[in-house]
């Protein structure tokens, strides 16, 4: 189970003043070190989920995120297969959650190394150009 960067810094505060409060012995390492690399690895994980324009899409991805509005049909047999997230940069969902859709790659002799990954929520829709390496979730707004 991930903690929230927040929560994990009030735990490790937390720990410290009961024990100082309490009495007995706390070292700063022992209540400090999990919090940081836990802040550390989070900020990983936020730093690859950005957000982008639609406007700001290739025409490719309108393509696909107007396919996926339709139902398909879709070019790839993998279109619309459950996306798995094993990288982790997406936050973490039950299984089944998120779904994968090819974005076509000009010149491409293959599937290409763009995607649309859609969640469950409205409008929950990632845009990645790197082969799920990051994603940028869509802003329809702007």
């Amino acid at each position: 189970m991930t903690i929230p960067p927040r929560i994990a810094r009030i735990g490790a505060l937390g720990a410290l003043v009961s024990t100082l409060l309490i009495g007995g012995a706390a070292t700063a390492a022992t209540a400090v070190t999990p919090a940081v690399s836990q802040t550390v690895a989070s900020s990983q994980v936020i730093a690859a989920v950005g957000d982008i324009c639609y406007s700001d899409l290739p025409s490719q991805a309108h393509d696909t995120l107007d396919l996926i509005e339709k139902g398909g049909p879709y070019p790839f047999p993998q279109d619309g297969t459950v996306f798995q997230n094993r990288e982790g940069v997406l936050p973490s969902q039950s299984s089944g959650y998120y779904h994968e859709y090819t974005v076509i790659t000009p010149g491409s002799d293959d599937r290409g190394a763009r995607r649309i990954v859609t969640g469950e929520q409205t409008d929950e829709d990632y845009y990645t150009a790197d082969h799920y390496a990051s994603f940028d979730l869509v802003d329809r707004g702007c």
